[in-house]
C-alpha cells in the first residue's frame, strides 16, 4: 500500500506477528472510549475537519494511536493521567520517536483541554493540517 506524498515512501503497516493481537486491542479501545475521545471522534469523524479522514484506534507497526489521518500523516494523541508517570513518559517519547522516524507527525493534547476547550483543540489540528497541506504543495516533483 504505497501511497505518494511527495516524500519517500515510509511504512506504517503492522508488524504481522503482532497483528492479530493489536487489531483485538485496537477493537476493544474502540468500544471504550474516554469522554475525551468520545468528544474529539465526534468532531473529527465523517471528514468533518478540512475535509481529511480519520480513523481511530489505528495500528501502526506495534503500537495503537488515537487518531490517525493517512493522508496528511499525522497522529492525535489524548493523553489522561495514565501518561503522567516516569515510565509512562519514558515510553510515550520513545513511541513518538519511532512514529516521527517514520515521516509522521505527531499532535498531543491532554484530556482535560479536550474536554473543556475543544474548539482550541480543533483549531490546532485545522492549523496543523492547513501547514501539513501547504507542504505538500511545495513539496517538488519526484
Amino acid at each position: 500500500m504505497k501511497k505518494s506524498t511527495g516524500k519517500s515512501w515510509v511504512s506504517t503497516a503492522t508488524n504481522r506477528e503482532v497483528y492479530a493481537d493489536i487489531k483485538l486491542r485496537a477493537r476493544r479501545m474502540r468500544k471504550q472510549p474516554t469522554t475525551a475521545e468520545k468528544i474529539l471522534w465526534s468532531k473529527l469523524r465523517n471528514k468533518q475537519v478540512r475535509g481529511f479522514k480519520f480513523r481511530r484506534q489505528h495500528s501502526i507497526d506495534r503500537f495503537i494511536v488515537d487518531f490517525y489521518c493517512r493522508e496528511a500523516r499525522l497522529v492525535i494523541e489524548v493523553d489522561g493521567s495514565s501518561h503522567d508517570t516516569s515510565e509512562a513518559i519514558e515510553y510515550d517519547e520513545a513511541r513518538q520517536t519511532f512514529l516521527e522516524h517514520r515521516g509522521l507527525t505527531m499532535l498531543r493534547f491532554l484530556n482535560a483541554e479536550v474536554i473543556h476547550n475543544t474548539d482550541f483543540v480543533l483549531d490546532c489540528i485545522r492549523q496543523r493540517l492547513a501547514l501539513l497541506e501547504m507542504g505538500k504543495s511545495n513539496a517538488p516533483a519526484d
